[in-house]
This record gives C-alpha cells, structure tokens and sequence, in this order.
C-alpha cells in the first residue's frame, strides 16, 4: 500500500500505466509493415519521456523554494511529485504533432495513452480504497528520550505525522531537517518522530549532534510501530486526520515540497499555517 522499493505507490502506478500503454500500442501495430511499427511505437515512447519530464518538471515549478532550497531533490522522482494532468496533455500534444504526417499511427498511440490512464485511474482508486481499509492510528504507549510514557491516542484531536526513523539510517538522517522545518512551519500538525530499536542516548546524542528539535520524539525500542502499520523499511511516514484515520503513507525518503504538498491536499490546515504555507 506505501510503496514498491525506493518509489512511493503512486509513482510505481503512474510507471505501470506508462509501460501499459506502450504495450497497447505496440500490440495494435502489430499489423503494420516493420517500419510503422518502429515508427508507431517510437513515437509512443517519446510522447511517453515528454509527458513525464513536463509532468515532473510542472510539479518543481509548483513547488520551487523547495526544491531550489535543495537541488539535489529535482531528480529525487521516488517522492512521486508529478503533475499528472499536465505531463499526460504534454504528451497528447506532442504525439499529435509527431503523427501529423502519417495519421495511421495515431489510432494506436492514443488508443495506448487512454488504456494506461484508464489503469491509472483504478490503481489510484484501488490505492484509496487501501487506505480506507487501512489500520487507525496504532494504539501504542511509548516513551520519550527521558523516560516518560506517552500514549499515541493522547494526540488525537490534531492532524498527524507519524515519522518512523534510525539514526543509523541514510535516507532517515537527510530527511529529518525537512520535517524539524516542516513542524515549525505547521503549528497546527503534530509531528510524531517515532525511532526504532535504538537506545534513548544513542538517539539523544544523535539529535543532538545535528541541532535538531522535536517536540515529539520518542521511542520504539521493540518496533512495535512497524509491525503495527505493516511496513519493513525505513523512513516510512504516515499521515492521519484528526480523528486518526490514515489518509496517506509515504515509503522511502521526504522531499520538503512532497512533504508539503501532501499536508496542503491531505491534511486540514488552520488559517494561520495556510498563511505561512501559501
């Protein structure tokens, strides 16, 4: 439901239905004589890499303080930023153009675009229906650096981060700085930065050593969050509603705009951090 490897699930199904509408369009030219095959087919794929290089590059445009304040983000595509609606016109238009003289192939590209964008459409809805199903916020009574018990049902009421992390984790450690930045900017949010199996001075000196502050950092020496929310690797962050339904997941490392889109669409916002957002 999170995500296939580095990729979050939407970017894995927006690359399924890519693949799928090539395979579509190959299949209807199979008729043809071997050089509109090539020709169709080529045509596919290029309109294909123009839709997705617009789609990516609108979504940056979208979210440029962010992705400027860290340029090594513009080809971090596994935060599945894409405008979808923008790179799927970029690539009609451009397959329109390339066909202009030899309309036989159109039939088949565009035949292609509409079944993956059709595939598309159910693995989003198929993803959707994965998180109404999915379990509530986890019902866990864990500690803080100091020793403290916290109940995680004590945060309801507020929209929810749910940050899983080690500090011995690469993609953990470059991530944390958009999320401490990310709490600031969004008082009305709690942030839940939940380690995993580390000891209390080892994940102390950690924050510590990086100058960085949580108001919500705790401890889950025995994983218990990962169990809870079935997810195997690391970061994993989870989203939940006031009344701590889930209602995104994100596997694999944060972009500070993916972050940011994602409380703008998901998550309800206060005035005032509309204001400091927008």
């Amino acid at each position: 439901m999170i995500g296939l490897g580095p990729f979050s699930a939407k970017t894995a199904s927006l690359a399924a239905a890519a693949v799928l509408a090539w395979l579509v369009a190959r299949y209807l030219l199979r008729t043809s004589d071997a050089a509109s095959r090539r020709g169709g087919a080529g045509v596919l794929l290029d309109a294909l890499f123009v839709g997705l290089f617009i789609a990516r590059a609108v979504y940056v445009v979208r979210w440029w303080p962010e992705y400027a304040a860290r340029p090594w983000s513009f080809v971090a595509i596994g935060d599945g930023g894409f405008n979808v609606w923008a790179g799927a016109l970029a690539a009609v238009a451009w397959g329109f153009w390339r066909t202009r003289r030899d309309r036989a192939q159109r039939r088949p590209m565009f035949a292609g675009m509409a079944a993956g964008l059709a595939i598309w459409g159910v693995m989003l809805a198929g993803l959707g229906a994965a998180l109404r199903d999915a379990p509530p916020l986890p019902s866990l009574t864990l500690t803080t650096v100091d020793g403290r018990s916290v109940a995680l049902e004590n945060h309801r009421g507020q929209p929810i981060v749910m940050n899983l992390w080690a500090s011995w984790c690469p993609p953990c450690r470059r991530e944390m700085p958009v999320l401490a930045q990310a709490q600031n900017d969004y008082p009305d949010v709690r942030f839940l930065m939940i380690n995993q199996g580390e000891a209390a001075q080892t994940v102390a000196e950690f924050v510590q050593s990086q100058e960085l502050a949580f108001d919500h950092l705790l401890l889950d020496p025995e994983s218990q969050a990962m169990r809870a929310v079935e997810t195997r690797a690391l970061p994993t962050t989870l989203y939940f509603d006031t009344n701590g339904r889930l209602v995104d997941a994100h596997l694999g490392e944060l972009t500070a705009a993916r972050l940011r889109d994602t409380l703008h669409r998901r998550l309800h916002q206060s005035p005032a951090s509309r204001t400091l957002k927008e």
